[in-house]
């Protein structure tokens, strides 16, 4: 852990001051739908989106803990939000990409969790997109049927409110990716991945969007994508990434707003957990 700690603190202080871009610009004007959006993102009926029902035993083994809120392991993904919204809000970014250096950290399960968490906030809504295109495994661990997902809206095969789907808790929507893209890294830079993440973005004041994404060092799709979000979560698994793999990451984000680093997989309590 302290080799970690020691490579994360070295990247940093590399990190010039000018890497952070300026915050994007609000669109000048709003659609009647997006003027009366305040009072949507708390009272949501979901007519369109599909609904389906958890199960319990899928989640567990899977590690998503934040659907109770009463587990204690719980309780380490809301002082995560607690700390993630406030830098979020303090920038007026919108959009959150979860990366990991390398595959098997854990990113999905955060990204999960921490959807599941921010949507237990009574002022925000969340949506989660499963834009790990090579690997996609957010539906799996959520037990979400392979019916319609962001491979038909790509495919021109289904409109977005007919892939979005709600899975069973309040103010929380996941946009799915059922099957592995042949060219993700094209696919992302699209236009049509650009508008999508526009309308995301824009269409309520307080939603969140999180975007679960591939490992920094498997592919340039995470390159390809950084530029269209406003910040970056780094989830690192402990004991899984070396220092030269720690630091080749750091010198890939340079230039994003990376607002912080979860360290994986270690033996914590909430009152000493690294972030």
């Amino acid at each position: 852990m302290e080799r970690i700690k020691e490579a994360l603190q070295k990247a940093r202080n590399q990190r010039p001051e000018s890497d952070n871009p300026p915050n994007p610009a609000k669109p000048d004007s709003k659609s009647p739908e997006q003027k009366t959006q305040k009072s949507d993102s708390l009272n949501i009926s979901y007519d369109q989106t599909k609904v389906i029902t958890l199960d319990q035993d899928l989640l567990d083994r899977h590690r998503i803990v934040a659907k109770n809120k009463g587990d204690p392991n719980g309780l380490l993904f809301d002082i995560l939000r607690t700390q993630v919204l406030s830098k979020m809000q303090e920038n007026g970014w919108k959009t959150l990409a979860i990366t990991s250096p390398v595959p098997a950290c854990g990113k999905t399960m955060v990204s999960i969790n921490l959807g599941i968490s921010i949507a237990h906030h009574t002022n925000k809504t969340a949506v989660l997109v499963d834009f790990d295109l090579r690997r996609p495994a957010v539906a799996k661990y959520l037990g979400i049927p392979a019916t319609k997902s962001f491979n038909d809206f790509i495919e021109e095969k289904a409109t977005i409110s007919e892939v979005m789907v709600n899975p069973g808790i309040s103010r929380f929507v996941v946009l799915p990716t059922t099957r592995p893209f042949k060219y993700p890294a094209e696919i992302l830079a699209s236009n049509k991945v650009q508008g999508l993440i526009d309308d995301l973005k824009h269409r309520y004041e307080e939603r969140i969007v999180i975007f679960d994404l591939p490992p920094v060092l498997s592919a340039d799709d995470v390159m390809t994508i950084l530029p269209k979000v406003d910040c970056v979560l780094l989830v690192v698994g402990n004991g899984m990434v070396s220092k030269s793999e720690l630091e080749d990451t750091m010198r890939h984000l340079r230039g994003t707003n990376l607002i912080g680093t979860v360290l994986n997989k270690a033996e914590v309590t909430p009152n000493n957990y690294y972030y």
